[in-house]
């Protein structure tokens, strides 16, 4: 699965702690903008994800933190 993060928010930019809290715990929720009430938990774990993608202007929030994603593969998109 290639995880696309920060195209309703910029989560790098504003909710970095967040996303390294998710990671951590293997899983995000989130919410179906369409229909309130659908919620899907998302498996975060290396083994399901093949790659990340971040939407930001500004990455330096999460630049000092990069190693907790090591297991990972990602890259950021600027926009």
């Amino acid at each position: 699965m290639i995880l696309s993060v920060s195209r309703r928010t910029d989560i790098p930019a504003c909710y970095a702690e967040w996303f390294f809290n998710r990671v951590r715990e293997g899983f995000a929720l989130v919410r179906n903008p369409r229909n309130f009430h659908q919620v899907s938990r998302i498996r975060l774990e290396p083994s399901v994800v093949d790659g990340i993608v971040f939407w930001t202007k500004n990455p330096i929030p999460m630049l000092n933190r990069l190693e907790e994603l090591s297991e990972y593969t990602y890259y950021f998109q600027f926009t």
